[in-house]
């Protein structure tokens, strides 16, 4: 009797695997951005979250073109100039001498869990900004999707921001 439901069991699994179709998960494509401070100074990284504003500000109506991973890294790309002049008039306007560069490069980036989110070890395609030498601390977040804290101190306070969010928004006139 126990061979029998042996040889059933396997009978079931066979044609389970027969039968069910192989399910692949899709390998999604993320852009970040990250923000790294001259130093892990008090004043250097005070002025990394007020230049992060003016550069998520500066992107946001750029990348609400973007609808493949190809066409951020694209706008971001075609946008130095402007992420390094929002960078810079926030530098100069706080008294900071150094100014900020940015770039694109692949590195290498640890498991992060953040709610909901999870984006595995890897290396993906980053947005780096140095602010000066770079040596600081960072602030990140994700260029594409367009998913983004806009609120690094306060947990509690994490606004997302999504190109079909904003979308809806704009047709019903909701303000922000």
């Amino acid at each position: 009797m126990k061979w029998f439901l042996g040889l059933i069991s396997v009978i079931g699994l066979a044609l389970i695997f027969i039968f069910c179709p192989t399910v692949q998960v899709e390998q999604k494509q993320y852009l970040r951005i990250h923000i790294r401070a001259n130093s892990n100074s008090q004043a250097d990284q005070a002025v990394k979250y007020l230049v992060k504003d003016a550069v998520v500000d500066a992107l946001i109506p750029v990348l609400s073109e973007a609808e493949t991973f190809e066409d951020a890294k694209r706008l971001v790309q075609n946008n130095f100039d402007l992420i390094e002049s929002a960078a810079d008039a926030v530098l100069e306007e706080n008294g900071f001498a150094y100014k900020s560069t940015a770039q694109m490069k692949q590195e290498y980036f640890p498991t992060r869990c953040y709610d909901d989110l999870t984006l595995e070890e890897g290396v993906y395609d980053a947005l780096i900004l140095n602010l000066g030498s770079g040596d600081g601390n960072n602030w990140w977040c994700l260029v594409y999707p367009a998913f983004c804290f806009t609120s690094s101190t306060n947990s509690d306070n994490v606004v997302y921001i999504s190109k079909i969010w904003e979308i809806i928004k704009s047709i019903t006139g909701e303000e922000k």
